[in-house]
């Protein structure tokens, strides 16, 4: 309802904009859809581990904690990769839309879009690891609870004025902006791009850092031998 009340009040006040908006649209979907995936990729490859109660036999290995970590961003990329190219290049044929005409800026956007869900899937993963799979639901309603505030179908400016501070603290809103700025005016938005990049760091951090002391207070508790369902 968020989304869609906010794009209809957009497009009911600039009705020019839907003659040329399709590709902004079709563009917009693929890349929330790597920012999904991104995150998502990641937690559940964790969760995988949850659910066949395989983390007390990972970590009776010699298996470090930043090593494993690893894996989950390696299975996070090789998921984005497997869902996320076949739809960009089914949108060649089908509707006469390439998403990498976009060129360089496209390559920024992927980047940090990819760092977000990365800062997040973190933070989820650590919120499992200290609440346990109550805390699981996390992983599935956080990404879409943030929508709205991303603008991925309309500027920032749809928003009302008190919220629009909320969205500039998403790495992501600066993507979606920067992404109307290549498409409509050909220009791509440095100022953007290297606000969305501190950002990211800053969410990589705080993410990594809930997730390692989860995983430390987990393993002095002997949660990682009970967690599972």
């Amino acid at each position: 309802m968020l989304i869609w009340g906010f794009m209809s009040q957009f497009l009911y006040q600039h009705s020019s904009y839907v003659a040329r908006a399709f590709g902004v649209l079709l563009a917009a979907v693929m890349l929330w859809d790597l920012l999904f995936r991104s995150q998502l990729g990641l937690s559940i490859s964790f969760l995988e581990e949850m659910w066949a109660r395989n983390l007390g036999q990972l970590f009776v290995t010699p298996l470090r904690p930043y090593e494993w970590l690893l894996s989950l961003l390696a299975m996070s990329v090789i998921r984005v990769t497997i869902g996320v190219v076949p739809a960009a290049l089914l949108a060649i044929p089908l509707y006469n839309y390439s998403i990498f005409a976009m060129g360089l800026p496209l390559v920024a956007f992927v980047v940090v879009l990819a760092a977000m869900g990365w800062g997040l899937g973190l933070a989820i993963c650590g919120a499992i690891l200290r609440h346990g799979m109550g805390a699981e639901s996390m992983a599935w309603t956080v990404i879409f609870a943030i929508a709205p505030l991303s603008c991925v179908y309309y500027p920032v400016t749809t928003l009302p004025g008190w919220l629009q501070p909320v969205c500039w603290a998403l790495p992501s809103t600066y993507v979606f902006e920067g992404m109307r700025a290549v498409l409509f005016g050909g220009g791509f938005r440095t100022d953007f791009f290297l606000e969305a990049a501190a950002l990211d760091l800053v969410y990589i951090a705080v993410g990594a850092a809930i997730f390692f002391i989860a995983f430390r207070d987990a393993r002095h508790r002997g949660a990682l031998l009970q967690m599972g369902e």
